[in-house]
């Protein structure tokens, strides 16, 4: 099967990334495959995301919304049970309340089976994240329930380099 994403290369395809991290599906979710790149810009990072292979239920009403947050581990390794263990959770280091922890980032919104994201943030520099981890989870973030947001799920994992 070709990998292949659509929405993204044009805008990289004029300046390089500040940092990157390929998105890899959990093994209950192989095919998930992405990409995030991270932009220093004067206002602060913009981030910029696709993801394919996105489980895409056929029911109406249901269209998939993926939770996704920068964790604070630098692994995307774990068990066998939580094959994302060592991704820690979410990236907060000044103690806020969710949702306003650092690495929490807008939702994903699934369409047939592909998501694209764009997001400006202050929350953190490109410094700040490299070497940490993103996360997409199965679940919407609810953005009330303590400490994650009840995301569910983590389905694909990514190491910012």
């Amino acid at each position: 099967m070709k990998r292949e994403l659509y929405f993204v290369k044009p805008f990289v395809s004029k300046r390089k990334p500040d940092a990157v991290a390929v998105m890899r599906g959990s093994p209950a979710y192989p095919r998930i495959y992405g990409v995030v790149y991270f932009y220093k810009v004067s206002a602060g990072v913009i981030v910029l995301t696709e993801i394919a292979g996105l489980p895409n239920p056929d029911e109406v009403c249901r269209n998939p919304v993926f939770g996704f947050h920068i964790h604070g581990g630098a692994s995307c390794s774990g068990t066998s049970e939580d094959p994302f263990a060592d991704a820690d959770g979410h990236y907060n280091p000044n103690g806020c309340a969710h949702p306003y922890h650092a690495g929490d980032l807008p939702p994903l919104f699934g369409v047939n089976g592909r998501a694209f994201g764009a997001v400006l943030t202050n929350r953190f520099t490109v410094e700040d994240v490299r070497g940490k981890t993103i996360v997409l989870h199965a679940s919407p973030d609810d953005f009330t329930t303590q400490p994650a947001g009840n995301s569910g799920e983590r389905i694909a994992c990514g190491e910012i380099k």
